[in-house]
């Protein structure tokens, strides 16, 4: 799914998820847990590092989680970049939830579960909400995207709830509507765009190139 823009020059921001893990195939809630990639998971890196290093960033920074660390540095490898790391691009924390498949979590928390679906401010497991999820990341994207020059890109390698999140607060949506945004598949990636009213969706779970859109309001 792609909404871009016409091309207006500006800083752009790639948040990629990681690679994939044994817990994304068992369909276990990973959470802050660390949980490394699988050999799938590290192909995945290499072969969207390939892509990404094409546009040319001018920054990387990550979760400091093995499997978003371990994606950045297929790209470092590549572009010659230093990987920042930073705890606070680190999965939502979900206390009891972590470790459970989904089918577990139904069983034990279906109620829990139901309500968070409603977009009610669920405190899943115990751990955070989705607001103070993206109250500790989106801060450290935007002092990062700060330091770009013109026209930079800056590539955040973080997690598919944090991805989310993140996303909504920067595009200044209500969190209600932040589960509208849908998931990113591992190693896909959502690019925001700068433009004159703030940052803009240009690309949601793509794992190709962005392409530009002529004539977006046909």
């Amino acid at each position: 799914m792609s909404a871009t823009t016409s091309g207006k020059s500006g800083r752009k921001i790639v948040l990629w998820r990681h690679g994939q893990t044994s817990w994304n195939l068992e369909r276990r809630f990973q959470g802050s847990t660390d949980i490394e990639l699988t050999d799938a998971g590290v192909a995945q890196a290499r072969r969207s590092a390939r892509l990404l290093a094409s546009l040319q960033p001018d920054a990387i920074v990550a979760s400091d989680l093995r499997r978003a660390s371990d994606t950045a540095a297929e790209l470092a490898a590549v572009t010659g970049l230093t990987v920042s790391r930073d705890a606070a691009l680190r999965e939502t924390y979900a206390g009891e939830w972590q470790g459970l498949t989904h089918d577990e979590i139904l069983e034990k928390y279906g109620e829990q579960y139901a309500a968070w679906k409603r977009g009610e401010p669920v405190r899943r497991g115990g751990g955070e909400l989705e607001t103070e999820v993206a109250d500790r990341a989106a801060p450290v994207v935007l002092e990062h995207a700060a330091r770009l020059p013109q026209s930079g890109t800056l590539v955040v390698v973080s997690h598919g709830g944090t991805i989310r999140t993140t996303i909504g607060r920067l595009l200044g949506l209500d969190s209600y509507y932040w589960e509208g945004l849908g998931g990113l598949s591992n190693c896909c990636w959502s690019v925001l765009g700068e433009g004159a009213r703030g940052w803009r969706l240009l690309e949601h779970n793509a794992g190709t190139l962005p392409e530009p859109v002529l004539g977006d309001d046909d």
